[in-house]
């Protein structure tokens, strides 16, 4: 089979070399999977510069994030040949190879409607997105949503679950380009951060009462302005610090303002308690065979044009999610 290895450390275009590898052969728990699509995500290119907190040994295959089709399981499995599933490959041997060998722990059907692209576009985003929003906000219908970098990958699967929940969702982006993505994602209000003061237009399109939840995964002084903005009662949900800059948070306005700081640790909880994560995933295909959510896709890349697609990446100028396809 082909795939894509990393064999020494430093830029992906550098690095990167696509090489004929031998089958995965199956260890105990594992299912294979002929892949079909695999999402990007930024922690791909930090892991080809030695630069990310997991640094697994030489020679690696990147890609967490792929869709396929089960071709192999083992005695007991739950899974069945045939069976479109998106998975979670495990470092070092990721998902950009035409077949890879995945624990079962970490395999999730997929509708049949779905396109290998958009189901391996879904997971990381709306896993997250949902879990922030549905179990640590407990986002109400009637409530009001503001959703910073919202033609992110996150930040597009909020919007999308908010509106499913019956929220008020406005959005924020850079950009005219990004800014009409959130409004076809379905926010109510999309704020442009390059030319607009979100702080005062979230009070003025609440009459001064701020957002009852605010989704960040920029962090940094966009986290600091939005506690400017968050209503009584309010929730803001600590993502992550795409902006690079890990904020304080001034404990005596938290207890003037009477809200709270909410931290999302995905990855944790799914350690901690995977069976709540397939609960999850179900409910996020049933909204997804519904028409209420659709992974935002930038671009799909044929799988020679890995390294090329990395770059793009890399410039942060993307929306959604960059995909290749095998």
């Amino acid at each position: 089979m082909k795939g894509w290895l990393v064999k020494e450390l430093g830029e992906p275009k550098e690095v990167l070399q696509i090489e004929e590898m031998k089958n995965p052969e199956l260890k105990g728990g594992e299912v294979l999977i002929n892949v079909k699509a695999a999402a990007l995500n930024f922690f791909d290119i930090l892991l080809c510069q030695g630069k990310y907190q997991e640094k697994p040994p030489l020679p690696f295959t990147i890609g967490s994030e792929i869709a396929g089709v089960v071709v192999k399981t083992q005695e007991g499995s739950q899974l069945k040949e045939g069976q479109r599933v998106l998975a979670l490959p495990k470092l070092p041997n990721g998902g950009l190879a035409e077949y890879v060998a995945v624990s079962e722990s970490t395999v999730y059907p997929i509708a049949e409607t779905m396109s290998w692209n958009e189901a391996a576009a879904l997971f990381i985003t709306y896993h997250t997105s949902y879990y922030s929003l549905y179990d640590r906000a407990n986002l109400k219908s009637g409530e009001v949503l503001l959703v910073h970098a919202g033609a992110g990958g996150v930040g597009s699967a909020a919007i999308q679950l908010g509106k499913a929940r019956g929220a008020f969702v406005i959005a924020t982006a850079g950009g005219a380009d990004k800014t009409q993505i959130c409004k076809e994602l379905g926010a109510d209000i999309v704020i442009d951060y390059l030319t607009e003061d979100f702080v005062e237009a979230v009070k003025k399109a609440t009459n001064g009462k701020g957002a009852d939840v605010i989704f960040d995964p920029v962090g940094g002084n966009v986290f600091d302005r939005s506690r400017k903005c968050i209503a009584f009662d309010g929730r803001i949900l600590v993502i992550g610090f795409a902006g690079g800059e890990i904020p304080s948070i001034p404990a005596n306005h938290v207890l003037i303002k009477n809200y709270s700081i909410v931290g999302v640790h995905w990855g944790l909880m799914n350690r901690l308690t995977p069976e709540k994560v397939f609960k999850e995933h179900d409910e996020i295909m049933s909204l997804y065979e519904q028409g209420k959510i659709k992974p935002l896709i930038y671009k799909d890349y044929e799988f020679e044009d890995l390294p090329l697609a990395l770059e793009l990446l890399a410039t942060r100028k993307t929306w959604g999610k960059v995909v290749v396809k095998l």
